[in-house]
């Protein structure tokens, strides 16, 4: 910051740069979950994605450890002893991740080791990513899969691209400039002390929904198999959605459950920043309860609901 020449301008691009790269990913996520893109055959372009979105989690809670500030310390602490409720290696695994017996110098110098060999593997993962969606092709709003008829990237895509990048590059240099520490917690700027512990921690906002998961379940290694199964589940979606309509666009009964999901998640979200007291733990065990239900029984239960509203209304036709 102040050591080298505009070293506040590379750190606060940074920092609010991984709140906005998180900011485009849950949009593309949730634009997927919506337009039923993780469906056949574009089903393993969807699980790498979601295997970059969990590396990037990843890459994200190491990085926001290396300030070294008080939040981003106890973070560390606590959400590495979570691998202490793991039966048998529990214990000599967070030994492991912290290189000693406590969060100190060793476990920075890992955590800046790997926050900067993960971004290479998430760049593997993106061109994989890319190579299976051209092999595919993109999937498009009314759900139809077509080789004859298709839409050129030129003059169609490329000026819409553009338009959104320079709409998020005017909202991302407005944060840079104007509140480059807003998307932050003002604790993190007080110099990590491991003798004072916060009266409540608060990670990043990419983290609230995960988080407010794992304070949700009143066991240890219940709440961690919870936060851990909230990101791999979204690796069986295409598994479990059996609805033989793909857009939501023509679904009105899971669209109006997939607008409940995203104010459930909203919800996550705001539960995590919150102290855990009543009713806010109340609260987030049914947002909770809800994340899963939707995945676990809405999903699979509404696609055989519209495939016999489906097929009841051919059968109607036929006879007329």
């Amino acid at each position: 910051m102040r050591d080298v020449n505009n070293g506040w301008l590379l750190r606060y691009l940074h920092a609010n740069g991984a709140s906005f790269f998180f900011l485009v990913v849950y949009l593309h996520l949730f634009r997927g979950l919506y337009y039923g893109s993780y469906q056949s055959p574009r089903a393993l372009t969807w699980c790498v994605g979601v295997v970059i979105f969990i590396l990037m989690m990843a890459t994200a809670f190491i990085g926001y450890v290396l300030p070294w500030g008080q939040m981003s310390f106890w973070a560390a602490t606590v959400i590495t002893n979570l691998f202490s409720a793991i039966p048998v290696i529990g214990e000599s695994l967070v030994v492991w991740i912290w290189g000693g017996f406590c969060v100190d110098n060793a476990t920075l110098n890992r955590f800046f080791s790997l926050h900067y060999l993960l971004p290479f593997a998430i760049v593997a993962l993106v061109i994989a990513h890319i190579v299976l969606l051209h092999k595919k092709g993109s999937s498009n709003p009314i759900g139809i899969y077509t080789k004859v008829d298709k839409v050129s990237f030129y003059r169609f895509f490329i000026p819409k691209d553009i338009f959104g990048w320079l709409i998020l590059f005017m909202l991302y240099s407005f944060f840079v400039y104007k509140y480059p520490n807003y998307l932050g917690h003002s604790d993190n700027y007080i110099e990590a002390n491991p003798m004072v512990t916060p009266a409540h921690i608060v990670p990043e906002w990419y983290f609230l929904p995960f988080y407010a998961i794992l304070r949700s379940i009143p066991d240890k290694l219940l709440g961690v198999l919870a936060m851990f199964g909230a990101l791999l589940i979204l690796l069986v979606i295409p598994f479990l959605n059996l609805s033989p309509i793909r857009s939501s666009v023509f679904r009105p009964i899971h669209q109006f459950f997939f607008w409940l999901f995203i104010l459930d998640y909203v919800i996550l979200g705001w539960i995590g920043g919150c102290h855990p007291e009543t009713p806010y733990i109340e609260i987030g065990q049914i947002a909770t309860a809800f994340y899963f239900l939707y995945f676990i029984l809405l999903l699979p239960l509404l696609g055989i609901i519209e495939y016999h509203m489906l097929s009841t209304h051919a059968n109607y036709k036929t006879t007329e």
